[in-house]
């Protein structure tokens, strides 16, 4: 019987690292005309959430294109990472609005 729990008990530790590793939820905030955190490390899987504490719009749209989140005022909008590389983003409407946004595998 206890060999019979000792398998049971190995086959349980190589299925617990089979698992993958759970995403993480980012939360970066526009507030008073400011991204902050100014630069962000994530993976791909991570969902970021970006929350508009401030009285009017913002959005965050990356340099290459490869993303263009609306932020209505006093609202959060999410986005899911789907690829590895470093993404430098701004807001259209406040140009001086900056942030970087590294995401690796």
């Amino acid at each position: 019987m206890s060999g019979r729990l000792c398998s049971i008990a190995v086959a349980l530790v190589f299925a617990a690292m089979l698992v993958p590793a759970r995403a993480a939820t980012i939360e970066i905030t526009m507030e008073n005309l400011v991204i902050s955190p100014a630069e962000v490390s994530a993976k791909v899987g991570d969902t970021v959430t970006w929350i508009n504490k401030d009285v009017f719009a913002h959005t965050a749209t990356a340099n290459n294109g490869d993303f263009d989140v609306t932020l209505p005022p006093k609202k959060a909008a999410t986005l899911v990472l789907k690829e590895a590389g470093t993404v430098d983003y701004y807001c259209r409407y406040h140009p001086n609005m900056k942030a970087t946004l590294k995401v690796g595998p």
